[in-house]
């Protein structure tokens, strides 16, 4: 998957980062990860990061039956992917926005904590957070160095039918004027059946670590259902009917148009 990843990015025109890195699972497993970058318009001093996660949960410990078996991961996280793929072609067979874009594609988000294992959250004495290991890493460590972007959006299950995408509290706390940049493009697209406005509760995800270590003003447009009984997320989530059945490409339309509207207005 990486090397396809390297591929497409490399035949669209970008300039290509493999930034290889390890890092200790919650079960005391030695990850090695890949967070990948594709820079558009490289010499171009304002930047906006686009980003999702290519790796996928492990298991499908939300189901009730085969728990620790691998599944699709066809919305979380492909779904993302998908549309920063799309996204890379645009940017090739049009003409660039006049910023630069960089989109990361990041590793070792969905490798936290099985369900029905409980770990110690300390790691060398540190409240350590067994999510989000590649924009942990990422964040701390970006592909330039003192990179900096005038802000981010983080695509996070972005593809399934009928997915509504609230006003996330983290994205709300640290990227306001984002949010609200984003919110009105989708508005003014026809999307506001998609793009609520209405604020949902925040949630451990990438831009969180992109926001508090690398600085930068990031939001996530993540599914969110508030009849949810898993506090958050839909009944598919990290089970085995996340796969492509639940895709549907008016969803995939909506966030790809808005984020790219987005960014050719900046």
């Amino acid at each position: 998957c990486a090397e396809y990843l390297l591929r497409r990015l490399k035949e669209y025109g970008a300039k290509v980062y493999l930034q290889p890195f390890s890092d200790i699972a919650y079960n005391g497993t030695r990850l090695y990860l890949r967070n990948i970058i594709g820079s558009f318009n490289p010499t171009a001093k304002k930047r906006i990061l686009l980003a999702a996660h290519w790796d996928t949960r492990p298991y499908a410990d939300k189901d009730t039956e085969g728990r620790y078996e691998p599944f699709d991961g066809a919305n979380d996280g492909a779904s993302g992917v998908a549309v920063l793929l799309e996204i890379a072609r645009i940017f090739h067979t049009n003409d660039m926005p006049e910023v630069g874009v960089d989109l990361v594609f990041f590793d070792g988000e969905d490798y936290g904590e099985h369900a029905d294992v409980k770990v110690s959250p300390l790691k060398d004495g540190l409240v350590q957070i067994w999510w989000c290991l590649g924009s942990q890493y990422w964040s701390l460590h970006p592909h330039v160095q003192n990179y900096s972007a005038y802000f981010g959006i983080l695509l996070d299950m972005v593809g399934a039918k009928n997915a509504r995408f609230y006003k996330e509290g983290g994205s709300m706390q640290f990227a306001p004027k984002v949010v609200r940049k984003v919110w009105k493009t989708a508005r003014s697209l026809g999307y506001s059946n998609y793009f609520v406005d209405i604020n949902s509760p925040g949630i451990t995800d990438d831009h969180i670590f992109v926001n508090r270590d690398a600085h930068i003003p990031m939001i996530s447009i993540v599914e969110y259902d508030p009849g949810s009984p898993s506090y958050y997320f839909p009944p598919y989530h990290h089970t085995r009917k996340d796969n492509i059945d639940i895709i549907d490409k008016q969803t995939l339309q909506a966030v790809g148009e808005t984020v790219l509207y987005t960014v050719y207005t900046e």
